[in-house]
């Protein structure tokens, strides 16, 4: 789980917008589609790795996965979500 004080100072990389929890329903959804094998992130790249936790911007359109407890905050490694 992500620190809530790192929470609260980490802003979306592309946006500015503060950043938020994603909840348990996005994550699982998300891991269904690693599964299936047809989850790709910004960049274009196949995400292979199952998504522990995400952080997601204000607005809900990006995800940016937590691997190991540290935030992955780079705009190409977002994760396009709705």
């Amino acid at each position: 789980m992500i620190d809530k004080k790192l929470l609260e100072i980490l802003v979306c990389p592309e946006t500015g917008k503060p950043l938020e929890e994603a909840g348990k329903e996005i994550i699982e959804h998300l891991n269904e589609l690693v599964e299936l094998g047809t989850l790709v992130d910004r960049s274009g790249e196949q995400v292979s790795e199952k998504i522990e936790e995400g952080l997601l911007c204000r607005g809900g359109k990006h995800l940016y996965p937590v691997r190991e407890n540290i935030p992955i905050l780079l705009i190409e490694s977002s994760i396009p979500v709705g």
